[in-house]
């Protein structure tokens, strides 16, 4: 295909999709404990913090890696820089399988796996500009977010399942094996670019470059969103690694607790589907933002007071449906409002906040717990109260301008 001079390589599609592949792996890999947290307490005789740990490693780790990983991106490319987190993604998941039973050696499989999330994620944009010509960056980018909601939903629903009938070892094995086989998969069709730029020079994206972060955060608008970002991301971090010990004191069983997790991720992928598709059509990026927030709210406070199976299904469908389609049109809006500072910029900070409200609201929802029944229904009232702050934040937002001339 070709486009006012330059060549469009149908390949894009499977470097995109081999991308995609090891993004959802690693996130399966993070998210591996979350459904049978109470299952690996006792597997391996560790207190649930214990086993918090093995997702709170990724977010920790993403805060000293994140801007290292981008700087090996920019300076060194999608082979290089991708290709160290696919290699530690398949080395160490298939590590974790081998040394399944020692708590220790896991931790330190999982520690290494993070350590290769940030050069995987930080990456979207970068490959979007390598292969993609500007008018379909953002089909591209999104499909490589929707990646990591379906590696999320894979390990949320599937992990129960594979712990309950197989153990945990076997679990963690099959895993390995997977992660392995990702890793070689890219390493086989993943090319660094086209044979000739699918653009001119000038359209090329640059990912998480330090150029422009003094202006956006002295700019009001973003800060108001990164504070939305920071509980956002926070709280589905939490809600995503304490969903066991959430629901177990109310009597759900592991399967339950999974398919509420999978049918939470399910929904976010149809409202990151849908809604910024509406976002666009309607040239408005604040009203689905405040929608977002309200339906977050509503889907929480039902996961809170969860009086049936029926119940905490919708619960979990309509937390996960508002609160992840807030992402893209949170990311595409930030872009917007700190135009021209490189997307990847704005797009990396937000996700570092998610990553420290993530531990803050892990650890604090464990230590706010009920000491007798293990229930987190205190910190889950603090989260609800916090995304209604996010709530008054967001009426303050402003329309991008480039929304607004066009």
């Amino acid at each position: 295909m070709t486009q006012t001079g330059f060549k469009i390589y149908g390949y894009r599609w499977v470097v995109l999709l081999t991308f995609m592949a090891v993004i959802a792996v690693n996130q399966l890999l993070w998210i591996t404990f979350a459904a049978v947290t109470t299952q690996a307490m006792q597997f391996y005789n560790v207190s649930d913090l214990g086993i918090g740990l093995l997702s709170l490693s990724f977010m920790i780790v993403y805060i000293f890696v994140s801007f290292p990983a981008s700087w090996v991106i920019d300076t060194y490319g999608i082979r290089a820089g991708v290709g160290i987190g696919a290699a530690l993604t398949g080395t160490f998941g298939l590590v974790r399988g081998l040394v399944a039973s020692d708590y220790t050696w896991v931790l330190i499989a999982q520690i290494a796996i993070a350590i290769g999330q940030p050069f995987i994620l930080n990456a979207v944009t970068t490959v979007a500009a390598r292969w993609f010509p500007a008018e379909e960056r953002a089909t591209a980018s999104g499909l490589g977010s929707l990646a990591i909601y379906l590696g999320i939903l894979i390990g949320l629903a599937l992990t129960p399942y594979l712990a309950l009938q197989s153990g945990m070892q076997s679990m963690l094995m099959v895993y390995g094996i997977i992660s392995a086989i990702a890793m070689i998969v890219f390493f086989l069709f993943v090319r660094e670019r086209p044979p000739s730029p699918p653009c001119p020079p000038e359209q090329e994206a640059r990912s998480l470059v330090v150029e422009g972060l003094n202006k956006m955060i002295r700019q009001r608008d973003f800060i108001l969103l990164m504070a939305i970002f920071f509980v956002g991301l926070g709280a589905f971090n939490a809600v995503t690694t304490w969903i066991d010990q959430i629901l177990t004191p109310h009597g759900f069983s592991a399967i339950q607790i999974g398919n509420a997790g999978g049918l939470m991720i399910f929904g976010g992928i149809l409202g990151a589907l849908i809604l910024p598709i509406l976002s666009d059509r309607n040239r408005k990026r604040v009203p689905f933002l405040v929608l977002a927030v309200i339906g977050a709210a509503i889907g929480l406070v039902g996961i809170t007071y969860v009086t049936s199976y029926a119940l905490l299904l919708i619960s979990s469908f309509v937390f996960g449906f508002f609160l992840l389609s807030a992402g893209p049109i949170g990311f595409q809006y930030g872009a917007e409002i700190t135009n021209p500072a490189p997307e990847g910029t704005s797009n990396g900070l937000l996700l570092l906040m998610g990553q420290i409200s993530g531990i803050a609201f892990i650890l604090g929802m464990d230590a706010f717990k009920s000491p007798h029944t293990g229930s987190m229904t205190v910190p889950l009232l603090v989260l609800i109260g916090l995304l209604a702050i996010c709530l008054a934040f967001g009426i303050q937002l402003r329309e991008a301008s480039v929304l607004k001339k066009s």
